[in-house]
C-alpha cells in the first residue's frame, strides 16, 4: 500500500492504534455533524476493516492521516468510487479529521497530496467531492484545492433521512486543473 507524505503529514495504512481515535471521532456529534449519526465502536471499527479490504482490492481507498511531528492519528483522507444509486459515477476524494485536528489546514494539505495521488498515479481524468449542503467547512476546502461547485450535479441523498443531510452539492475537478489552481 502506498503511503503519501506531505511536509506535515503522513497518509498511511491503517494500524491497530488507529482504532480508538477513529471511534472516538466517529462517536463525536460535532465530527459527525454533515454525515449523520455517530457510529459505535463496533460500527467504527468495521468500517476500518472495508477500508483496508478495498485497498488490497483496488489499491486506492482512504488512509489514516498522522501528524509527522508527533505521530498522532489526525483522521482519514483518501479516495473512493462514488456510491451507487447516485446521479453521477466517478472517483471521490474525502476528509475527516478529529477536532483537535481542525483550522490547522491538514484537510487541504492531505486533500491536495491525494489529488495528485489520483491524477498521477492513478491517472484519474475527474474527481468529485460530495458534501451537505452546509457544510461550508469542506466546501471551503475544495475550493481551496482548484474544485468547481457543479450546481446542475446538486442532488438529493437517496441514503439521508429527510432533513438537513439530504440536500448534497458536488465538486469537481479535472486532471490539470489542480496545477493550474497552485500557480495562481
Amino acid at each position: 500500500m502506498t503511503e503519501l507524505r506531505t511536509d506535515r503529514l503522513l497518509l498511511r495504512r491503517w494500524r491497530e492504534s488507529d482504532l480508538a481515535p477513529w471511534a472516538a471521532m466517529n462517536a463525536d456529534p460535532e465530527v459527525r455533524e454533515y454525515l449523520g449519526e455517530p457510529l459505535t465502536r463496533e460500527q467504527s471499527d468495521a468500517s476500518v476493516a472495508r477500508f483496508l479490504a478495498d485497498f488490497a482490492r483496488r489499491g486506492y481507498g482512504w488512509w489514516a492521516v498522522e501528524v509527522r511531528a508527533t505521530g498522532e492519528f489526525a483522521g482519514f483522507a483518501g479516495l473512493d468510487p462514488v456510491d451507487d444509486g447516485l446521479p453521477f459515477t466517478g472517483v471521490e476524494i474525502g476528509w475527516r479529521l478529529a477536532r483537535p485536528a481542525w483550522g490547522r489546514g491538514y484537510a487541504t494539505e492531505a486533500a491536495l497530496t491525494v489529488l495528485d495521488h489520483g491524477f498521477g498515479a492513478l491517472g484519474l481524468e475527474e474527481i468529485l467531492a460530495v458534501t451537505a449542503v452546509g457544510n461550508v467547512r469542506s466546501q471551503a476546502v475544495m475550493r481551496r484545492i482548484g474544485m468547481t461547485r457543479d450546481p446542475a450535479g446538486d442532488f438529493d441523498d437517496p441514503q439521508a433521512p429527510e432533513g438537513p443531510l439530504r440536500a448534497q452539492v458536488l465538486y469537481r475537478i479535472a486532471r490539470g486543473a489542480q496545477r493550474a489552481s497552485r500557480m495562481r
